[in-house]
Order: structure tokens, then C-alpha cells, then sequence
């Protein structure tokens, strides 16, 4: 089904029957029988990577889950001598 509006046509018909169908899956069919080959893009390869150094992670999520916690009822109290030195440090890095 074909649209016309204001003398301008659609795109045509979505998702029709090609003719060549015909030729592509005897194409398929042989190079299926010559031997499948799977290769993964470099950025699954990070995600496996990733995954992997969660067991390292784990220790830090913890730590994180812990001091939510803290903050969350009041009882976490920073080592302010702590606080001030990496403040310190910080600003002496930008300049």
C-alpha cells in the first residue's frame, strides 16, 4: 500500500517479497556446511572482563552498602583530619 499527501508518495510497500530469495538461501545453505564461525566485538569481550573483576568489586559494594547505612541513621563520622588533607590535596593538584 502505496500513501500519497500533497503529491508526495510514501515510502512504499514495508516488508515486501523479494525475488531473489531464492538464490540467497542456497547461498545460506553452503556456506552453512562449510563451518559456522562466532566471533564477539571487542566491547563483549569488556563486559566478560567486567564481570569478572565484580568478585573484586564485591568487597567495595559492601563497603558502600555499610557506610549508606551509617549516613542514613546518623551514625557516620568522618575522620575529619582525613577530609581536610584530601581537600587539600585536591586543590593543590588543580593548580
Amino acid at each position: 500500500m502505496s500513501v500519497e499527501f500533497l503529491g508526495v508518495s510514501g515510502p512504499g510497500q514495508i516488508g515486501g517479497i523479494k525475488k531473489n530469495d531464492k538464490t540467497l538461501s542456497g547461498k545460506k545453505a553452503d556456506s552453512a556446511q562449510a563451518g559456522d564461525q562466532v566471533q564477539f566485538s571487542s566491547v563483549l569481550q569488556d563486559v566478560n572482563k567486567a564481570q569478572s573483576s565484580s568478585n573484586e568489586n564485591s568487597a567495595r559494594a559492601e563497603r558502600v552498602t555499610e557506610l549508606k547505612a551509617q549516613v542514613a541513621d546518623g551514625s557516620y563520622k568522618p575522620d575529619l583530619n582525613k577530609v581536610a588533607s584530601s581537600l587539600l590535596q585536591f586543590l593543590m593538584e588543580e593548580k
